[in-house]
């Protein structure tokens, strides 16, 4: 036994500063590997932070104003549907996309959020320029989102698309 050091309840020596004396204790590896593995699953985890430092296409940064249509460059987004199936004067609900999108006039197309602003039921419907939602009755107008026809007493968020090449994308 090295000259100062101590014999623990667990049999390993011990120098006078509390360190072992042939290097490590199981606990003192134990720990240290606990430690290396936390730190490769937070490396893991974190990432550097610039994996989208871009701003790529699909993350939806470089829609249209108000959200409207947009004709411009910058698409990118999710495609719902090709704008001819979209008719005049109504629109389609995208249940997957949680969107409604109509063509109040030719040409001319919005977006909704498809959640009723009276208790959050999906919309289910649109016909005769209103968007219908069967839950409670709300109905909201085409051109804007605005409460047609209550309960509902806010108007549906509006969402940003991009009409290009005949087809609607969801920026």
């Amino acid at each position: 036994m090295p000259e100062g050091s101590e014999t623990r309840l667990d049999g390993a020596e011990q120098a006078p500063g509390g360190t072992a004396a042939g290097g490590g204790t199981r606990r003192g590896l134990l720990v240290g590997a606990g430690l290396a593995g936390v730190a490769g699953l937070a490396a893991a985890c974190g990432g550097s932070g610039d994996d989208d430092a871009g701003g790529s296409a699909d993350t939806g940064t470089g829609g249209g104003s108000g959200g409207g249509q947009e004709t411009g460059g910058g698409g990118g987004g999710t495609a719902l549907a090709a704008a001819a199936d979209i008719p005049v004067g109504g629109g389609k609900v995208f249940k997957d996309a949680k969107v409604v999108v109509c063509q109040p006039a030719q040409g001319e197309f919005k977006a909704f959020s498809s959640a009723c602003t009276h208790r959050g039921c999906a919309v289910g419907s649109v016909s005769g320029g209103t968007i219908n939602c069967h839950c409670h009755g709300s109905k909201f107008k085409i051109t804007d989102g605005s409460v047609a026809n209550p309960p509902a007493e806010e108007p549906l968020e509006e969402k940003k698309i991009n009409v290009q090449g005949g087809q609607i994308m969801l920026a």
